[in-house]
């Protein structure tokens, strides 16, 4: 491994793997020393077909199907870059937070991989490799602010290096990923959630119900989704008692209340973390947005407006690197592989793992850590 380890001030290629939860992915990513990094390749294997008939996804059959495409996504990444395995320099791998199962299905594989190569394999946090994708993406340069919001997760962080996050807020329940497919659950429409209330909502009418805005009329930056969900669930009741079902438009209509209460509170709480953020008078500010909700128009657009209204500068992946993907896991990789970081053959899979380490725990703790 000493051999990679002086290569550390010239082009670096690096394979990285992602299985946290229902999406394979395998990508390969190239840069030189001071250049941005070039996505050679980068290969998703979704599982939406084996879940779609338990309205969620069944961390059993995550876990095997993981173990059973990682090998596959590997050999397509390759293909597709033309790269061979002798020419990679490290490993990257989610270590976690995410259903172990599917962790653990890819960190092995990522061990194997180093070992057998004999190369360097560096343990990327999940959530890192969310944040630190618009640095991969628009090249954008320490402190900037991130709002990591995804079907597991929602967060605003201050990030100010590949392993240096400050949290100024996040969700004390849900996050709005998992709400919008409790939401698609409630309604029946097929999961993903996210897609299908967003289709829905195109043709509904925001205005129709009077859904809360969750801790608006408190100080701080956290947020709370859980209620939305309640109250949703109460207005499909009334419309089901009161004409014996749901009619397309009432679900159109449903969507699109709910959508926008997610919207607005977002877009509130992003303008209270933003003037928390100036405080510290950063150079060039920036609010960066990434995770799958981020893929939503109508929560982009709205975020662009406040950004626009406090005079910061807005960014946002590309949408097919919003959602999980192999490709940020193998940029986090070489952020910390540029820093030095190197793992070995006792890496472990971890079911939980926050990125502020200082902050206290939003969701509680247990066995296992704090949730985030």
């Amino acid at each position: 491994m000493v051999g990679c380890d002086l290569r550390m001030g010239k082009e670096l290629i690096i394979l990285g793997l992602e299985s946290s939860c229902d999406d394979t992915a395998a990508a390969i990513l190239r840069q030189p020393d001071g250049g941005p990094a070039e996505i050679l390749a980068s290969v998703v294997h979704g599982q939406n077909d084996l879940h779609a008939a338990f309205g969620g996804v069944v961390p059993e059959i995550a876990a095997r199907a993981h173990a059973e495409k990682l090998d596959i996504c590997v050999e397509e990444a390759l293909a597709a870059s033309g790269v061979a395995l002798r020419d990679l320099d490290a490993i990257a791998v989610t270590a976690g937070p995410g259903l172990i199962g599917g962790v653990m299905s890819g960190v092995m594989c990522a061990k194997g991989l180093a070992a057998g190569l004999n190369i360097p394999l560096v343990g990327v946090n999940h959530l890192a490799g969310h944040a630190l994708t618009p640095r991969l993406t628009d090249q954008v340069a320490f402190p900037y602010l991130m709002l990591l919001v995804s079907g597991g997760h929602c967060q605003f962080l201050i990030a100010r290096g590949p392993d240096d996050f400050t949290r100024l807020g996040g969700t004390i329940d849900d996050a709005p990923g998992e709400a919008f497919d409790k939401t698609a659950r409630l309604l029946g429409l097929p999961q993903p959630g996210g897609p299908s209330v967003e289709q829905a909502a195109k043709d509904g009418d925001s205005a129709r119900f009077a859904f809360p805005r969750p801790l608006l009329d408190r100080p701080g930056c956290d947020l709370s989704f859980s209620g939305l969900k309640t109250a949703l669930l109460r207005a499909r009741d009334a419309l089901v008692t009161d004409q014996g079902g749901l009619t397309e438009q009432d679900r159109n209509d449903l969507c699109a209340s709910f959508q926008a209460a997610v919207a607005d509170v977002l877009a509130k709480k992003t303008a209270r973390t933003i003037a928390a953020y100036l405080e510290d008078a950063p150079a060039e500010p920036l609010l960066a947005v990434a995770g799958g909700v981020a893929a939503n128009q109508t929560i982009r657009a709205a975020l662009e407006t406040v950004c626009a209204q406090m005079g910061v500068g807005f960014t946002a992946p590309p949408l097919a690197l919003c959602t999980d993907n192999a490709a940020m896991i193998a940029f986090a990789g070489l952020e910390r592989f540029r820093g030095g970081h190197r793992d070995d053959m006792r890496l472990a899979a971890r079911p939980r793992w926050p990125l502020d380490k200082t902050a206290p725990a939003l969701l509680g703790g247990g066995k296992k850590g704090a949730k985030a």
